[in-house]
């Protein structure tokens, strides 16, 4: 019993813990399933904030425990919503199709229906043509197995390339952020299949449930993603927590020694970089039916560098961080995007907090960079009187850079 996992990481049942009392109260508290207090649209910004934590958990995984600032990670996230929303969207306009030619006295072809369906779906960019990309889109299964290896093929190609040819540091970060620029920017075009800078919209419908409230589906949504956030987080709890999250940190903080000591590092790197990618593409398919349309706007670099800012904040190297530094940041941010805080009029310039939340965030990362590295983690990691081992302390062996006398006793 004191050897199992669970025993040995006890952080690991109170984030379960509070996250399923997070989600019974919520539940609750909803219009679909309880006594009303929390409104649909709230229950559904709670649900998105759910996705990004899983997100920001992946994000932690490829950065805090390895090393590899990925500054890409929203392009994973974006697939993986365009993927279940190529489904959400065939299936929705199947449904108004058939219903519109009930009617007819002649039963259409179901070439009919299909070039109906296209023209509905790809008349704005002036097409009515199924491209191939769209050739399982009837096919929800298909485009569930496609939300894991899209993103996850695309990693892996990248991956085995940038790892291979050894491109480490901000020469990776940049190669990321190229990668996810230049996938933005064919996604804009209108011949790329995806219905270019319109995207896919009305994906919180539901097909098969039309009768049902949005107030019940956003709860629905609610669960999928609370049950998705904590099975990813005991999956990336045990990666870590033995020998082989042990190598990982040592790519992080001393590549050159890890590979010195015979364990093939291009392995280990490419195999977190391909599965925090899935990870990512889960959590954009749980947030982009909650946000009901998804567009190339949202792949843009500077979403991937916000997801990098939330880790920081949160606290790289620990989840629970990243969960804390997801969920406040975009909790905070959509209050004061909302238009609810009160402009500050100084006389001579009027602050509107819905243009200066971004300079807001921005000085934190930075504050938060240079006087609190560990986060607003590092303030649990305080009360809870656990301290990370300190890496200047004597050595254990003959010559310098030898075992420290804190890690051995970890």
């Amino acid at each position: 019993m004191k050897n199992s996992f669970m025993f040995r990481n006890p952080s690991v049942l109170v984030f379960i813990a509070i996250l399923a009392l997070f989600t019974l109260g919520v539940t609750v508290l909803s219009e679909g399933f309880g006594i009303g207090y929390l409104s649909t649209s709230f229950v559904k910004t709670l649900g998105k904030t759910l996705a990004l934590c899983l997100a920001a958990i992946s994000m932690d995984l490829v950065w805090g425990y390895c090393g590899i600032l990925s500054l890409g990670h929203f392009a994973f996230f974006g697939l993986g919503g365009y993927m279940i929303g190529m489904w959400l969207m065939f299936a929705r306009t199947h449904d108004i199709v058939v219903t519109s030619m009930a009617n007819a006295q002649i039963p259409p072809t179901a070439q009919e229906v299909n070039d109906a369906i296209g023209n509905q779906i790809f008349g704005v960019v002036g097409s009515s043509d199924f491209p191939a990309i769209w050739a399982f889109s009837a096919s929800l299964p298909a485009q569930l197995a496609l939300v894991v290896l899209v993103p996850g093929l695309l990693a892996l190609v990248f991956g085995w390339l940038a790892f291979r040819s050894r491109v480490t540091g901000v020469y990776l970060s940049i190669l990321t952020q190229a990668m996810t620029l230049a996938l933005s920017l064919y996604l804009f075009q209108n011949d790329s299949g995806l219905r270019g800078n319109n995207g896919l919209s009305g994906l919180q419908n539901l097909p098969g449930a039309g009768d049902v409230a949005q107030s019940i589906i956003s709860v629905w949504f609610l669960w999928g993603s609370a049950l998705a956030l904590g099975l990813v987080y005991i999956l990336f709890a045990w990666v870590v927590s033995g020998k082989f999250g042990s190598v990982i940190r040592g790519i992080r903080d001393d590549e050159a020694r890890v590979r010195f000591l015979g364990y093939p590092v291009e392995t280990y790197k490419l195999f977190i970089f391909v599965l925090s990618a899935v990870v990512a593409g889960i959590a954009g398919a749980l947030y982009y039916p909650q946000a009901g349309i998804i567009n190339p706007a949202e792949m843009a670099p500077i979403a991937s560098i916000y997801l990098a800012v939330w880790v920081a904040i949160g606290g790289r190297g620990r989840f629970y961080g990243a969960v804390i530094g997801a969920a406040f940041v975009s909790l905070v941010s959509t209050w004061f995007t909302s238009g609810q805080v009160p402009s500050i009029n100084l006389g001579f310039y009027t602050v509107d907090w819905v243009d200066w939340w971004q300079i807001v965030l921005g000085l934190s990362f930075v504050l938060v960079t240079l006087y609190a590295p560990r986060g607003i983690g590092g303030l649990f990691d305080l009360v809870s009187g656990h301290i990370s081992p300190k890496r200047h302390g004597a050595d254990l062996g003959p010559g310098a850079g030898s075992l420290r006398e804190q890690e051995a006793q970890e």
